[in-house]
């Protein structure tokens, strides 16, 4: 075995070398022709067509730092991949059961879509930065191509439902199966416009699987009960369309992957208002931890006055944007990227904060790109610090919302030149 080892490390180096000379060869015409490496700009939202796109399973939260780890779906064997941990971009949304949220709100082991960048500023990344092309690195034969992706800064995290009602999609469930405690449907996931022919697929559903119909929370007794689905062996669904909420727990058989269905909407009434309390529920959050946005401009005016204009960032309901009026007042204060405060302190960010009146409110012309609320602010101000500068993130709200206290670990006190009291440093993810 040490013989064959060597032997296959040898050949590998040869291949690297002979490869490092045919490029060397070639001299400028593979610089040309190499694919183009792409990285978010400061105070540009970045094309979403540019953007990575994968998922997996959400395996760990630091909630208030944005940042997580996944556990991405590839062709190996999925339990033996080790988490990638990936980060939200400052103007990056999450999504779950249709509705806005953040990553404290999503359940471990949900399985989510990430759309993600390369790190805008690898030195400042929160998470492990790593080589560009890693994505089409093979991790070896039992994790495969695929599952390390470099582009571990997101713009959108979203899960299953939430994902299918922005691309337009829904699952069909042809059959259900069900033995021993455990069954399994065979669904499709389909394009409501039609579309090619989709393959199906078995998932795993059990007694901890959740049922929603309209108001109601039903068990999976009282739905066999009813005769939606069977008691044991197998029942035709006739192709139902619903909403599925997914996750992943090993499974019994061997079975490299099977998701396990955690929820079902079967109809539409149910899923509207799972989404109405999740909104309600991240409003309440935003309330208290204000709106973030970034600096586009500061005009300076005598005696230290100055006018900043704002974006705010989207994904977040209507109603919190429309509490910003023309004439009302507003408090300004500085944030990091992961948005954390840096100018708050222990008496809290209105504190510290930049406070005067909106002397506009303007939604510039043309389409609103991914993560932008479309909405300018524009605030005029006695106290302008440096973490008011254009290009810098920040967090705004209206005086009329409550003046809240924040947890130690969601404000900077002030040392925003420490990486260690910004995020800490990516050293606390695992090396595997």
């Amino acid at each position: 075995m040490a013989h064959s080892s060597s032997f296959i490390v040898l050949c590998s180096w040869l291949l690297v070398v002979c490869a490092f000379a045919a490029n060397e060869g070639q001299g400028t015409k593979n610089q040309e022709q190499a694919p183009e490496v792409f990285r978010p700009e400061a105070g540009k939202f970045p094309p979403i067509e540019k953007a990575h796109t994968y998922q997996g399973e959400l395996a760990f939260v630091d909630h208030a730092n944005r940042r997580g780890s996944l556990r991405v779906q590839g062709p190996g064997i999925f339990r033996s991949t080790e988490p990638n941990p990936f980060t939200l971009l400052p103007y990056g949304m999450v999504r779950y059961r249709g509705a806005p949220a953040e990553l404290r709100d999503v359940p471990l082991g949900t399985v989510l879509h990430i759309t993600g960048f390369l790190p805008p500023d690898p030195k400042t990344s929160s998470v492990p930065v790593l080589p560009v092309d890693n994505r089409n690195r093979d991790a070896n034969h039992r994790r495969g191509v695929g599952v390390f992706p470099a582009e571990n800064h997101a713009l959108l995290v979203e899960d299953e439902p939430s994902y299918c009602q922005r691309m337009g999609l829904s699952w069909k469930l042809k059959e259900a199966e069900f033995q021993d405690l455990q069954g399994t449907m065979t669904a499709t996931l389909e394009r409501k416009q039609g579309g090619e022919k989709p393959l199906e697929q078995k998932l795993h559903y059990d007694h901890a699987t959740r049922f929603w119909r309209g108001r109601d929370c039903l068990t999976l007794t009282e739905v066999v009960a009813e005769g939606i689905l069977p008691a044991t062996g197998k029942k035709s669904l006739d192709g139902r369309s619903v909403f599925l909420g997914l996750t992943w727990k090993p499974t019994s058989s061997g079975i490299f992957l099977r998701y396990h269905i955690s929820d079902i909407w079967l109809d539409a009434s149910a899923s509207e208002r799972a989404a109405k309390a999740q909104t309600e529920a991240h409003k309440t959050f935003v309330r208290s931890r204000w709106v973030p946005g970034w600096v586009d401009s500061v005009e300076y005016g005598k005696f230290g006055r100055a006018t900043v204009t704002v974006t705010l960032f989207g994904g977040m309901d209507p109603t919190l944007y429309a509490d910003f009026q023309q004439g009302g007042q507003a408090y300004l204060n500085g944030a990091e990227n992961t948005l954390k405060y840096t100018e708050s302190g222990s008496a809290g960010p209105t504190q510290m904060a930049a406070r005067g009146p909106i002397v506009e409110v303007r939604r510039p012309a043309g389409e609103i790109p991914t993560g932008s609320s479309g909405l300018q602010i524009r605030f005029e101000t006695d106290l302008i610090t440096e973490g008011i500068r254009p290009t810098k993130i920040v967090r705004m709200r209206p005086a009329s919302w409550h003046d809240v206290h924040l947890p130690r670990e969601e404000y900077i006190n002030g040392n925003a030149g420490n990486l260690e009291e910004r995020f800490p440093t990516p050293a606390i993810f695992p090396k595997y």
